[in-house]
């Protein structure tokens, strides 16, 4: 049963508490004890299992749909209209653009950034709108003076122009939470962040061409195919360009660059979470209760690959409120329950820590391994923490609050925030391009029809 935090949370129970096996599942992972299939996740993951109470495990601690089947139906519609009209003017920005490769790299580079900014301020909005909720921001003390919010409860991350991020992998939006955090950074980085994605998603319609033009990472999982494929991207993002959206700095500098990478490879659920204690009762390796069990190989590569134009790696760890015991967040989160339903996580939890890149063992494959498991054993002992107080365990260090009181007895660990764009029409310069293109074609047609006739 769920239980309930001095702060007021509803939480699963601890997994040490129950009888549950790793990662806090039941061992057969689903009730019926057979594991779904890849396609049956996948349709979980963005759909959910059913449209009765009964067959929704997120019944159990989100209760029943905020929304009923009519009002759905227009937040399907509403969002459908929003989402799609919204990609497919950035993706025509995105192709307005292309003659600017055989004209200026510069300035090719600089449109592709302003571009993907617009995504960014896309999936900002779209979580303002249609999946409100609380986002709580920590850190431990090598995060302190990097993470602060302002008077106007804007969250303001420093983290540099230039870093390798890696995250635990709760549920398939969580891509989109660390967008934004991009966003939040001084200066904004939205419209710098690389991500390394499976290689399927750049077939997905519209998106997928959009997501190759951002210069994303498709991995195949072989690595004898990926290597050099991330060799050749990870140089392009060692590149040197100046003009617009260099950098803060002006002139000829190192591209600003966020990297994204999420070590398990994927997503928790019934069906990876089989091939996580596979791998773990091959390899002898103790599992994990809360995650899937890292691989190392492609983070030490793109550690190597840029560590000379690096300095940090920043680690966090995501952890979502209402997930009840026996659930994975992608049965309780997906597509319908959090824009359709209005049942989106209670609270989103974020977790920062910073390493130095020159501390770690980068020319030692076994090593970095051993490194990479140790702090994803860290995570998991955060998350149990999380799952048991409702938040994760945090130094009052790391976060400043403009305005909030500063002494060590009242100053609080944690930043409550929200997702949402500075300014309240900033999602509107996403329209620009197209639209200004569209008006001066219509200008240009009218004056040749005048000059010559029909």
């Amino acid at each position: 049963m769920p239980q309930k935090t001095p702060e007021g949370l509803t939480q699963r129970k601890s997994a040490a508490s129950t009888a549950a096996g790793p990662n806090g599942h039941s061992s057969n992972d689903t009730a019926s004890g057979r594991v779904p299939t890849a396609f049956e996740t996948e349709w979980q993951a963005w759909m959910g299992s059913g449209p009765g109470v009964g067959d929704d495990p997120a019944a159990t601690t989100l209760g029943k749909p905020k929304h009923g089947s009519a009002m759905q139906a227009l937040r399907i519609i509403a969002f459908g209209i929003y989402f799609t009209t919204s990609c497919l003017f950035i993706h025509g920005a995105q192709l307005l653009g292309v003659p600017l490769y055989f004209v200026n790299k510069d300035w090719f580079y600089a449109w592709v950034a302003l571009t993907k900014q617009y995504f960014g301020l896309l999936v900002t909005t779209m979580t303002q709108w249609w999946s409100p909720t609380v986002i709580r921001i920590s850190g431990d003390r090598s995060m302190a003076g990097l993470i602060k919010q302002g008077r106007d409860g804007m969250l303001q991350m420093e983290l540099g122009e230039r870093i390798v991020l890696m995250a635990n992998h709760q549920i398939y939006t969580d891509w989109l939470y660390l967008w934004w955090i991009s966003y939040a950074n001084a200066p904004p980085m939205h419209g710098h962040i690389y991500i390394i994605l499976k290689e399927s998603l750049k077939y997905a319609p519209v998106i997928g061409p959009a997501m190759m033009f951002y210069g994303f990472i498709f991995m195949a999982r072989k690595w004898s195919k990926d290597q050099q494929r991330m060799r050749y991207r990870l140089q392009k993002l060692s590149t040197r360009h100046s003009g617009p959206m260099s950098g803060s700095q002006g002139g000829a500098m190192l591209d600003p660059m966020w990297l994204l990478i999420f070590p398990e490879g994927t997503n928790i659920s019934a069906n990876t979470r089989q091939g996580s204690r596979k791998y773990s009762e091959k390899s002898g390796i103790p599992d994990l209760r809360h995650q899937l069990l890292p691989r190392s190989t492609g983070l030490q590569f793109c550690l190597q690959e840029i560590k000379d134009t690096v300095d940090y790696l920043y680690d966090c760890t995501i952890g979502y409120e209402g997930i009840p015991a026996g659930a994975y967040g992608q049965d309780i989160f997906t597509l319908r329950s959090v824009y359709f339903q209005g049942r989106p996580p209670k609270s989103v939890n974020m977790h920062w820590r910073r390493y130095r890149i020159a501390d770690l063992p980068l020319d030692d494959k076994d090593a970095m391994h051993e490194w990479t498991l140790a702090r994803w054993r860290e995570k998991d002992e955060l998350l149990e923490e999380f799952y048991r107080t409702g938040k994760f365990p945090a130094d009052k260090e790391a976060v400043y609050i403009e305005g909030g009181p500063q002494e060590k007895e009242w100053k609080t660990a944690y930043i409550n925030t929200e997702v949402k764009p500075r300014v309240a029409i900033e999602f509107l310069q996403m329209f620009g391009p197209v639209l200004v293109v569209t008006m001066v074609g219509r200008v240009l047609v009218q004056i040749i029809d005048r000059l010559f006739g029909k």
